[in-house]
This record gives structure tokens, C-alpha cells and sequence, in this order.
């Protein structure tokens, strides 16, 4: 990631040598807007799926520019493509940050989730062999739980999925989700929900 950033500040020193040396023509726009579409698209393939929202307004803004270059307005194209790809390589910059800041979260749930339905699977199969529930525990109450981690489950799954194709956002929140209920599941099963949520797990 450090080679496509230096890439970038390099794009930004041309684009602004081009504002130096140049008086505003329509070369020096057209050469400012190419260097600015080309920052803007190496952002866009690497953080499109982690600040999609910071994207879209790069997206704007170039198509802004290019819009001056049409009307003529060659100054301003220049001096907003200039700028455009010095924000370009400070979004790219920040994704990359937040990417790792996911990732590392992601570290975490994928540590501790498995182990969570795993205690749950363990609980649920002990529970239905029994003779006899415990009392704390209805027949209601468990056949819930037990749906519940079929639920669990096949969402734990999506967030995997989803963290595989780099929808890091989207996987947190379905591995957040996954951990929620797993909590509210345990408790329901009579089984001490971990403090914090992945210390080893105790059935009642």
C-alpha cells in the first residue's frame, strides 16, 4: 500500500507542477484531470468497499472537473484536478487505517465466535439427550435457543463470506450480531455468557 500512496503523492507533484509552470490552458488542464482520474481510480479499487461514501464524493468532484475542461473554465479545472488528487491519496491513506483497524476487530470475532457455537452446539446436544430439562430451562425456552443457533450459525457463515470478499464494514456487523445473539442464547440455555464475550464459556 506504501508503493500505491508514494504513486500518488508523485501524481500530486506533477499536477502541481503543472499549476506552476502552466497559465490555466487546456493542455495543462487535460494533463491535470488525467493525473487526478488516474489517482482517483487507484483509490476506488482499494477502498471502494472500506469508505465508499469518501469514494463517491472523489467520483463527484472529478466529473466536476472534467465539466470545467467542457465549459472552458481551464483554471479552475486545473486547480480543482490538483487538488482532487492530493484528497484522493489522503482517502486512500485513511482507508487503509481503517482496513487495518477492521481487520484487526475481525481478529478478534473470528476468535472468539466459533468457540461460542461451539459451546452452544455442545449445550444443545447434551440438552437433547437429557431425560429431563432443567428446570430453569422450558421446553419453549430451548427449542428457541436450539433455532436460534441454526440462525447463528448460517449467519456466522454470510459474515465470513462477506469478510472474504472485502466487505470488511458488513462482516463486522453480522460477526457483531452473531456474538449478540450467541450471548442471548448461552443465557437462555442456563450457561455463563463470557466476560468479556469470548472467555471460555460455563454451562450451569
Amino acid at each position: 500500500m506504501k508503493k500505491i500512496i508514494v504513486g500518488l503523492a508523485i501524481a500530486l507533484f506533477v499536477s502541481i507542477s503543472f499549476l506552476m509552470a502552466c497559465s490555466g490552458g487546456k493542455s495543462a488542464a487535460e494533463l491535470a484531470i488525467k493525473t487526478a482520474e488516474q489517482a482517483v481510480n487507484t483509490t476506488k479499487a482499494k477502498a471502494i468497499r472500506i469508505v465508499p461514501d469518501q469514494v463517491k464524493l472523489l467520483e463527484d468532484a472529478l466529473a466536476a472537473a472534467k465539466e470545467k475542461v467542457v465549459k472552458g473554465e481551464y483554471k479552475a479545472a486545473l486547480e480543482e484536478a490538483t487538488a482532487l488528487t492530493g484528497k484522493a491519496t489522503e482517502v486512500l491513506a485513511a482507508a487503509m487505517d481503517k482496513k487495518d483497524e477492521l481487520t484487526q476487530k475481525w481478529t478478534e470475532l473470528s476468535q472468539g465466535v466459533p468457540q461460542m457455537v461451539a459451546d452452544l452446539q455442545s449445550r444443545v446436544d447434551v440438552l437433547s439427550k437429557a431425560k429431563k430439562l432443567p428446570a430453569s430451562i422450558t421446553k419453549e425456552k430451548f427449542e428457541e435457543a436450539k433455532a436460534g443457533l441454526d440462525a447463528i450459525i448460517d449467519e456466522w457463515i454470510k459474515a465470513q463470506e462477506s469478510f472474504k470478499t472485502g466487505s470488511f464494514a458488513d462482516a463486522i456487523s453480522m460477526a457483531t450480531s452473531v456474538k449478540d445473539k450467541a450471548v442471548k442464547a448461552m443465557e437462555t440455555l442456563g450457561m455463563s455468557a463470557p466476560t468479556p464475550a469470548f472467555a471460555p464459556a460455563a454451562a450451569k
